[in-house]
């Protein structure tokens, strides 16, 4: 019998401070002319174990499930994630469906224990929308 052990990768991307520390970094995903969806894999200091591309989609739409959000997550022993997505429309408001899939991330994310830090839209122009920073204003989740 073969024992293998699971190999963590160790962060060697930024420290994630706030959401603005994310735009720069996702800046030019956020110009692609479909819509995309990736996640950012945290370790316990907020520094980027990895950035991956989940889904990649049409112009007004990109199909996410928890099950491919998490996968890589766990495999990289990540605690926490960030989600971030374009709208290439250039309106950076969150859909109805955003709404529910990170609703439904945050659940799954709670089940399994790794925290879903912010949820984030990034614009062609450099606009954006944190769900992280509408809750620390005071807005309603």
């Amino acid at each position: 019998m073969k024992v293998r052990f699971i190999e963590v990768r160790e962060a060697k991307g930024e420290k994630i401070t706030s959401p603005e520390t994310v735009i720069k970094l996702m800046g030019e995903e956020g110009k692609a002319d479909r819509e995309a969806f990736w996640v950012l894999h945290l370790n316990t200091r907020n520094k980027i174990i990895e950035k991956e591309l989940v889904s990649l989609g049409i112009a007004d739409s990109s199909l996410v499930h928890p099950r491919e959000v998490f996968k890589k997550a766990i495999l990289n022993g990540a605690v926490s994630i960030i989600t971030v997505h374009n709208h290439p429309s250039g309106d950076p408001t969150p859909s109805e469906e955003d709404i529910e899939i990170w609703a439904r991330l945050e659940k799954a994310g709670k089940i399994i224990g790794i925290e879903v830090i912010d949820n984030i839209i990034i614009t062609p122009k450099g606009e954006y929308y944190s769900q992280l920073e509408l809750e620390q204003k005071g807005g309603i989740k």
